[in-house]
């Protein structure tokens, strides 16, 4: 796996945390080397290996998609897969702009993966956007069913389970 990474300083930090756990990283962000970080990615996905985003850059706003990945999928061929880990109990940091999320002791996680999203090659600018907007409901979708997932009942998550079973 190789985790697109932003180049400030804090980024540092985070690339630190990742190659720790043993993934790859590559460095740009939606504000500074952005390109030369997807075309790194490229070239690690072409050689095999999968890539991930935080889709919302290094500043936000909060849960609005960069088009990064659309960019990546159209060069590469390779789909753009959007999920979400919501928690049932967590810290939440209040003073980050993305309201960062720590889960507490013994906290259960649910992963919510939506569909793949192909972008062909021959993708013009009017598809790419198509494909963004896609990318971004497909996104809420999944946030959405993870953040409410430990506050519902059993029937409503059966019906979410067959939503995304397919």
């Amino acid at each position: 796996m190789v985790v697109m990474n932003t180049t400030n300083f804090d980024g540092q930090w985070t690339r630190r945390v990742i190659e720790r756990f043993g993934f790859d990283t590559s460095q740009g962000s939606s504000t500074r080397g952005g390109l030369r970080g997807l075309m790194d990615m490229a070239k690690k996905i072409e050689a095999g290996r999968s890539a991930a985003f935080t889709i919302d850059g290094p500043r936000g706003p909060r849960y609005v998609a960069k088009p990064g990945p659309v960019i990546l999928a159209r060069k590469t061929g390779a789909p753009i897969y959007p999920f979400h880990i919501g928690l049932e109990t967590a810290w939440t940091l209040e003073k980050t702009w993305d309201l960062f999320q720590v889960p507490q002791p013994f906290s259960r996680a649910v992963f919510v993966g939506g569909p793949f999203i192909w972008v062909p090659a021959d993708a013009d600018a009017s598809m790419i956007e198509e494909k963004h907007s896609e990318m971004q409901s497909a996104l809420e979708r999944v946030r959405d069913v993870a953040e409410s997932w430990f506050r519902v009942g059993p029937e409503e998550r059966e019906k979410w389970r067959g939503e995304f079973s397919r």
